[in-house]
């Protein structure tokens, strides 16, 4: 019902066909929304509407149309039959499918594409109408229109009220993911009780897994009266017309960069005055602190700006008053400098009083800094920034980009949020079932449980840095605490809400490690901002926080997150004198080349460690964090031999895994053995290579096991260090087994507002990958010696021009490879890095003195070895490792295996090892491969065009990782090579068609290059992705193809994809999944083929010429089946775990279950025990009813 200017009206609308009827008791008009103006409008709307008493007759359409007339905006428009116009409209159908081929829909009561859906408790007139004829009218959850109806019902200030809130909000949730995949998610979610009031709910990360309540807790509730308020019409305007304006991230970014510019202004000039980077950065943080202490109100408004300004004829007076007023902000007395008695904030950060004396330039950069409102510093951003102001190191990079806050949101969902909010519905879904029963006060005791749990909950960040992760969290468990105490409230709990400030999330809750102690400062200083920020959200500008306001809680912890001794002490020559080594990253020009060389200047103190051992973590309930992004190969380099000896004595990460790693085996462990939920890190994307794979699958094969629940292999990333874009991977990690979900990102273009990803649900395995399982792979005897990395020169100075090679004396005739035979005269080859392979060789040469020692290399080539004596041994003498620094005329990998395998032929397989397409080449001995480059010692054409194959492309891809900016292919030539099966009993027939199709691809390539000079490997094949993907070409594309032949390129490929499918008996159109489950499988054959003896050789005559096959081996092929596991689930005690069980059932589930299906999950439970939760679940949007009474996620 709904009253318009004091008479009773009935709403009659035509649309599509279908009527929509709202009877009164009165007369029957027509409502002509557009007569309203003005203020005198909003009054009469507020009035009109004011009287309906929350009928369930209240119009929704009516009231919509009614409010964006006020707002001075377009109303929606009727549904239509093609949804593809239905982009701003009452009652927009969605569709879910429900697994089994069949679909289910339903109605949004209002939806605007990219900005809103709006969810009514009374339901839509559909609904109405549909009751009236006694239809069942199911929607996507099962409910009946009948139940919508009453569902509008409720009456306001009961519990039953905030029941049906929390079902409207938890459908408009269901429906945002059932809207389709281009739509994207919805910024903004509006759940509405028509004439009374809107609540609004906002997630601006796209994830649509953090609808939170917007702006704040005291305000995401817009009462009909609050529409007089202009401030809440804007804001409700740009909800409709421009969501992405009122994300509070955009502002807040722009004022923290402007402060950080500003206080590093200020730190730059009180180090030039000679006050060290310490002393500057703990005063400037009380200035910062001061200042935001008065714009969220816990001192006067603009008492302390006022008090910098009023110094401004003397300055030199301020440093003292500062000092008395920090003081008094310490103690809780009263402050002259102010003129009022202040709280007491106590705590650790004004123990420390000293002030700075400040000249007047500085205390104007000061008064500048305080104008800013300080209440909208972005803490995510916040201490990089900061970091970077008050570190004279970092400084240059203060404009740099800093990790975006929804890059660190992507992880903080699936590690903390996720867990905690299936937590919450189970709260949810127990409380509505038991108001339901008229059971309020059990309802109030399990959300007050809920609550007491939540404020107990711990997060740990072992590599904190400035905080930006343990905030991130923060926010949103303080989000989340703000909807457990609304609920609270409306349950009618004030007393518990009142006393809640002993009880809460505050940063006692986050804790973290940091080895750099001014980013641990930072960080500690960044949560209590970032907490008081959220304190005044979640309980109104007016309720200060309890005295002292800054407790004097360190939870951050300043000392290394992996290892600990008993003496760290200084390493001394004989003289006693303390040794120094490299820094690992400075460098200068040389005097006499010009080149960039190691900076001996540049020296770090060396030290010992005495009694190392693995350090302990504090427990948590979760970890996440991004620890530091080294490389297993810089690891001893970058943190010397000291600490890379003592860490290694601790643990069994091996050594070439990434640092990184030794975090992901100590979080496992924790997941593992105590009580922590979940893990997630995140970790550069080469975490998918052997090295520190073999870390993940120690977690997921262990008896205790853990399993992936969450893994973007490859994503973009900004290091927040330094600014720079890397390529990084996600892992989530919890104790079980159980399937995990899977995100490929398919478009970065829009990066990083928005970043698009395909989803796939399955186990995830140690290489990141659901599917057909290829860590589970074994390499093959049959491939073994054949595949090697190239040289690795550990100095530049080996490369030298055509010119300098002719001066150093070397021949025009070209000579192979040396492999160490007495007669190899010549020191001065050809010379391929991956770049020369992929784009145009550099022309360049190589010195390799393999086989000779420094004498023989000084009496024998003199000009040869001046040269590298300058130019080499300047870098060798600084490595870490001894055999570089002892060996150094030698390369670092001089690969005395690869040069055995060449050893009488005149050319092998090339690929480049990390590529944007994998292409495989002949090239001559007389050409050394760099070690970007893998090299496969064979002539045989034949292994050429099967490795050239579609088949070894998707094969290498999985098996391989992704690594740098540019996302590329890199090819393992331990896993993807050495674990590879070739195709068995090929026909010889085949074999040469094969060899012969190689052969043409190969030769028609290296001509159309030769002829061309501006055509390159990469052209050639980004043209040919073209082609495959059916795409028009441009014009430069058009100019590639013809000359490059590409056409005949692709001919030969095609050719040789099929013809390598019949070698393997296989159809020429398998999916890549199939392709891929079929080599795994072939390759446990061959695994156990080779246990018994029947090794199917490549190269036979040079990998095993005494080798004879066994004759009938009898091979066992590990196929026996394995016990079915037990997976019965105990009942829970408690509604909210028995809520949480049955929606995780039935969550894994692949198709929809009926209530007896899902009861035999649990021990001794028949289809009535779980159907009254079923139903719950479904109400609130967390299950779907369908037609024939299954259910589904």
């Amino acid at each position: 019902m709904f009253i318009w200017a004091a008479t009773a009206l009935i709403w009659n609308a035509h649309e599509e066909g279908s009527a929509r009827h709202c009877h009164c008791l009165g007369t029957r008009a027509v409502l002509n929304t557009r007569t309203m103006q003005g203020s005198s409008d909003i009054d009469t709307f507020i009035a009109a509407w004011r009287d309906t008493g929350g009928s369930e007759l209240a119009n929704t359409q009516s009231f919509i149309n009614g409010l964006c007339q006020i707002l001075e905006i377009d109303a929606p428009a009727g549904s239509r039959a093609d949804d593809t116009h239905n982009d701003y409209v009452f009652e927009r159908r969605v569709f879910q499918d429900n697994g089994d081929g069949t679909q289910s829909f339903g109605r949004i009561d209002c939806y605007k594409r990219g900005a809103f859906i709006l969810e009514a408790k009374q339901g839509s007139e559909a609904d109405r109408a549909a009751a009236e004829r006694n239809e069942d009218d199911l929607d996507i959850f099962g409910q009946t229109a009948s139940a919508r109806v009453k569902r509008g019902t409720a009456r306001r200030g009961t519990p039953g009220w905030a029941k049906a809130m929390v079902q409207a909000k938890g459908q408009a949730e269901r429906y945002a993911k059932a809207l389709p995949i281009d739509h994207g998610w919805p910024p903004i979610l509006l759940v509405a009780d028509i004439g009374y009031c809107i609540e609004v709910y906002a997630d601006f990360t796209g994830t649509g897994k953090a609808y939170a309540q917007f702006p704040d807790r005291a305000r995401y509730r817009i009462m009909l009266e609050d529409l007089r308020d202009e401030a809440v019409r804007d804001r409700l305007r740009a909800i409709w017309t421009n969501p992405k304006s009122i994300d509070p991230a955009a502002r807040a970014a722009a004022v923290t960069r402007d402060i950080a510019n500003l206080l590093a202004t200020v730190a730059r000039r009180l180090e030039k005055r000679g006050y060290n980077a310490e002393t500057t950065s703990g005063f400037l943080m009380r200035v910062l602190f001061t200042m935001f202490a008065e714009d969220s109100g816990l001192i006067p408004h603009k008492s302390f700006t006022n008090l910098l300004k009023n110094q401004r004829a003397h300055p030199e007076h301020l440093e003292h008053q500062l000092a008395a007023l920090w003081a008094a902000m310490d103690e809780g007395q009263f402050s002259p400098a102010l003129g009022v008695p202040l709280k007491k904030f106590n705590g650790y950060l004004f123990k420390e009083r000293t002030a700075i004396p400040l000249d007047a330039e500085e205390l104007e950069v000061l008064i500048q800094a305080g104008e800013h409102v300080w209440t909208e510093v972005e803490p995510a951003i916040f201490g990089t920034l900061l970091e970077r102001a008050l570190n004279p190191k970092e400084r240059a990079k203060l404009g740099a980009h800093y990790t975006p806050r929804a890059y660190v949101e992507r992880l903080i969902s699936p590690t903390i949020m996720e867990p905690l909010r299936a937590d919450w519905n189970g709260v949810r879904v127990a409380a509505s079932e038991l108001i339901g029963e008229n059971k309020a006060i059990e309802a109030k005791a399990h959300v007050e449980a809920f609550h007491a749990k939540l404020a107990q909950t711990k997060v740990l960040d072992p590599a904190c840095g400035t905080g930006n992760f343990l905030y991130v969290a923060m926010a949103r468990m303080k989000e989340l605490e703000g909807e457990v105490l609304d609920l609270l409230v409306e349950l009618g709990d004030d007393q518990y809400v009142a006393e809640i400030s002993g009880h809460t999330i505050t940063p006692e809750n986050f804790l973290g490690i940091e080895i750099n102690p001014r980013a641990a400062a930072i960080a500690q200083l960044v949560l209590w901002i970032g907490y008081l920020q959220w304190h005044f959200r979640v309980n109104g500008a007016d309720k200060a926080p309890p005295e002292p306001i800054l407790r004097d809680v360190r939870t951050i912890e300043n000392r290394d997150a992996l290892i600990d001794w008993d003496k760290r002490e200084l390493v001394r020559d004989d003289a006693g004198k303390p040794m120094t080594r490299w820094d690992g990253e400075t460098m200068k020009d040389h005097p006499v080349t010009g080149k960039k060389v190691p900076d001996e200047a540049a020296q770090v103190e060396v030290y010992r460690y005495i009694k190392p051992r693995a350090t302990k973590w504090p427990k948590a309930d979760f970890i996440v964090g991004n620890p530091p992004f080294i490389g297993g190969k810089d690891v001893r380099e970058r943190l010397g031999d000291g600490y890379f000896e003592a860490l290694f004595k601790t643990t069994d990460v091996p050594e070439s895994a990434d640092f990184v790693m030794h975090w992901w085996d100590k979080a496992g462990l924790a997941a593992r053995k105590s009580a922590t939920r979940r893990f997630g890190f995140v970790t550069t994307n080469s975490i998918t290579q052997v090295f520190s794979r073999r870390v993940i699958a120690k977690h997921l094969e262990a008896k205790d096991r853990v399993s992936l629940l969450f893994a973007i292999p490859n994503h973009p990333w900004v290091d927040e260090k330094d600014g720079a874009a890397v390529r990084i991977a996600m892992t989530v990690a919890a104790k079980g087994k159980t399937e995990g979900r899977l995100l490929s990102v398919t478009d970065e273009s829009a990066a990083p507002e928005r970043v698009e990803f395909s989803e796939s649900i399955g186990a995830i395995s140690s290489d990141l990958r659901t599917g057909a399982d290829v860590t589970a792979t074994v390499q093959l005897k049959a491939n073994e010696g054949l595949s090697s990395m190239g040289v690795k020169l550990h100095g530049d100075g080996f490369v030298v021009t055509p010119e300098q090679a002719e001066q150093l004396g070397a021949s025009n005739f070209p000579s192979k490879i040396r492999t160490g035979d007495g007669d190899e005269l010549e020191v001065i080859f050809d010379y391929r890095n991956g770049r020369d392979l992929a784009s145009r060789p550099r022309g360049v040469k190589l010195i390799d003195l393999y086989g000779l020692t420094e004498e023989q290399v000084r009496e024998g080539y003199p000009a040869v070895y001046q040269h590298i004596l300058t130019n080499v041994k300047p870098h060798r003498e600084l490595n870490n490792r001894a055999s570089y620094r002892e060996n150094w005329w030698l390369f670092g990998e001089v690969r005395s295996e690869m040069r055995k395998a060449l050893r009488g032929l005149s050319e092998y397989i090339a690929t480049v090892h990390t590529a944007k397409h994998r292409v495989f080449q002949f090239m001559p001995t007389t050409i050394y491969p760099d070690s970007m480059v893998v090299s496969i010692a064979t002539e045989d054409r034949y292994i050429l065009g099967i490795v050239s194959s579609y088949v070894h492309v998707v094969w290498s891809a999985a098996t391989g990782a992704r690594l740098g900016v540019g996302d590329d292919l890199r090819y393992s030539n331990s896993i993807c090579f050495a674990k590879f099966p070739f195709p068995a009993d090929v026909p010889e027939q085949l074999k040469d068609k094969i060899r012969a199709e190689a052969e043409a691809l190969d030769a028609l390539r290296k001509r159309v290059l030769a002829e061309h000079v501006d055509l390159t490997l990469t052209k050639l094949y980004n043209v040919l992705e073209a082609l495959k993907e059916d795409r028009a070409l441009t014009d430069g594309e058009r100019d590639i193809h013809d000359k490059g032949l590409v056409t005949l390129i692709r001919q030969h490929h095609d050719a040789l994809d099929a013809l390598v499918a019949q070698a393997y008996g296989w159809e020429g159109d398998l999916a890549d999944e199939e392709i891929l489950t079929r080599l795994v499988a072939l390759n446990k054959a061959r695994a156990a083929e080779e246990a018994k003896g029947v090794i199917r050789w490549l190269r036979p005559e040079y990998q095993a010429p005494d080798y004879t096959a066994p004759i009938n081996a009898t091979l066992d092929l590990g196929e026996s089946t394995a016990p079915a596991p037990d997976n019965v689930i105990p009942w829970p005690e408690k509604l909210p775990d028995q809520v949480s069980a049955i929606a995780a059932v039935l969550a894994a589930a692949p198709t929809p279950l009926a209530a007896q299906d899902i009861a035999r999950n649990f021990k001794g439970k028949r289809a009535v025990s779980v159907k009254p939760v079923l139903d719950a679940l479904a109400a609130i949007g967390q299950a779907r009813r369908l037609k024939d009474g299954r259910y589904a996620a």
